[in-house]
């Protein structure tokens, strides 16, 4: 199986320096370098496109603009890239969904995959009218995904649930393919709703050796309901011809950092009900020293944002060997970002890809059929 890799349109704005947000991290000012515009998201969906990327993530939350309406505007100035949209069970009703899912479908070509996003904050939650507890809206999420993929296998739906009820649902008109679900989750309540629904669990990027004990984990409950799904793993990333230029970069993004919006951001994380984020400040607690905490893995981007804090950083050739190792753990699919996203996506596309091509383990998605993997574009990185 060769390797998917997906690029990340940072709908919270973007910036030269890293662009907070997320689990309660307000935006920094920098979101607004550059205003999340259709025509500046194009731009790096379209680079992505070319580059070889399978899709591009979309975020979801207060902090960003809405995953459906962006991705639904920006598919029309693409034409092969899918669009891994976010969203929150709890904000819309699980018919409904499926239709807008089905919609997106049709009028995109099929380019739709899912990121299942149940929602870690209480305080976020309550704001859209949702004052459930954590583990429930897991409960609830599991009954929506139920409802969800009923509907699009054909079958009209009538369930009454601790959550959710709906009688006689059925759609009209089915999903071609049916969206991939992607998970994530770090708590007990997020691994059963995994193991039984999830197409592919993600995982926030942590030293191989935590990332193998959730693989184990999930795999273990997902033989239990009698299913495979597939891993990937959320990263940010810093490639460069040399691994001294990639440490000079990731030095001058923390040379950035105010020391004042570090504090305010790690008080607020600090506040996170999300495992995965209680995980993600245990890495860096919250100091600016050994950072680097696995060969190439940076811990940086987490004094500043929610949600993914770690980075990969090192020359193409050390980035395309970690790469190789999260692979031999059990991953497939990476979902990568970096500071600014439109620069970042061809020094990766340029400079790893290649490297990850040449050893068999990727290849571009518009190579012809039967032949060998497709350079990456040749234009240098802006």
């Amino acid at each position: 199986m060769t390797l998917t890799f997906h690029w990340f349109l940072p709908t919270n704005g973007d910036s030269r320096h890293v662009v907070g947000g997320g689990h309660g991290a307000p935006v920094t000012a920098t979101g607004g370098d550059r205003p999340p515009s259709v025509r500046y998201l194009a731009q790096i969906a379209r680079a992505a496109e070319d580059l070889g990327f399978e899709g591009v993530l979309t975020p979801t939350g207060a902090w960003c603009e809405d995953a459906w309406l962006t991705t639904a505007m920006v598919s029309q100035h693409t034409e092969r890239l899918k669009f891994l949209v976010a969203f929150r069970p709890g904000f819309v009703s699980p018919t409904l969904a499926a239709q807008m899912a089905s919609t997106f479908q049709r009028q995109s070509g099929g380019r739709l995959l899912l990121n299942v996003v149940t929602g870690g904050e209480s305080h976020e939650q309550r704001a859209y009218g949702d004052f459930l507890d954590k583990d429930a809206r897991y409960a609830r999420t599991g009954e929506f995904l139920e409802i969800v993929r009923d509907l699009w296998d054909g079958r009209t739906v009538d369930l009454k649930g601790e959550h959710l009820t709906v009688e006689d649902a059925r759609l009209t008109r089915l999903p071609d393919p049916v969206p991939q679900v992607y998970f994530g989750g770090s708590s007990p309540a997020a691994g059963v709703v995994a193991a039984r629904h999830a197409d592919v669990y993600l995982t926030w990027g942590e030293p191989p050796a935590q990332v193998a004990g959730k693989i184990a984990w999930i795999r273990g409950l997902a033989e239990r309901e009698g299913r495979t799904p597939r891993f990937g793993i959320r990263l940010h990333v810093i490639a460069r011809d040399t691994s001294e230029q990639a440490w000079a970069e990731a030095d001058r993004l923390l040379a950035g950092f105010d020391p004042a919006t570090v504090r305010a951001v790690q008080e607020g994380l600090a506040r996170s009900e999300s495992d995965g984020q209680k995980r993600m400040l245990a890495l860096h607690g919250g100091g600016r020293d050994g950072l680097e905490i696995h060969p190439n893995l940076w811990a940086g981007i987490g004094l500043v944002r929610g949600g993914a804090g770690t980075a990969l950083v090192g020359s193409h050739d050390e980035v395309a060997e970690r790469v190789e190792e999260y692979h031999r753990l059990g991953i497939d699919e990476f979902v990568l970002s970096g500071y600014p996203h439109l620069e970042e996506a061809y020094w990766f596309g340029e400079g790893v890809l290649p490297r990850l091509a040449a050893c068999g383990l990727w290849a571009h998605p518009d190579a012809p059929a039967g032949s060998g993997p497709v350079e990456a574009a040749s234009a240098k990185a802006p």
